[in-house]
């Protein structure tokens, strides 16, 4: 595994953690959760977003953790930009989620070849 991949690894994994824990305390991400309409759910998606970030990490390890977190983050966002699409959210709201969907697609395609 090259540095750079290695580094968008280790970036998307902190991400995850840092976002998920966000979600778990923030009262900003608190309200949003409430506004996509998915409060009573929020608890799972943390553990799922701590959980995929982890699973970046424990697959530096183990290449099929690797390609099995990278694939499920992925599905994630693109629920995620889907979600936005349908809230009329403007594009900048957007770009997280689309970028996350992307970089989770190459660590994919990267830990699959």
């Amino acid at each position: 595994m090259d540095d750079i991949n290695l580094a968008l690894i280790l970036f998307s994994a902190i991400s995850f953690i840092c976002y998920g824990l966000n979600s778990l305390f923030s009262k900003r991400m608190i309200s949003e959760y409430y506004r996509w309409g998915y409060q009573n759910q929020r608890l799972i998606l943390c553990s799922f977003q701590i959980s995929g970030g982890l699973g970046l990490i424990i697959g530096l390890a183990f290449p099929l953790m690797l390609s099995l977190a990278s694939f499920l983050l992925m599905c994630m966002m693109i629920v995620a930009v889907l979600l936005r699409m349908r809230l009329k959210d403007r594009l900048v709201q957007k770009l997280p989620a689309l970028f996350y969907a992307l970089l989770n697609l190459f660590i994919f395609i990267a830990s699959v070849v």
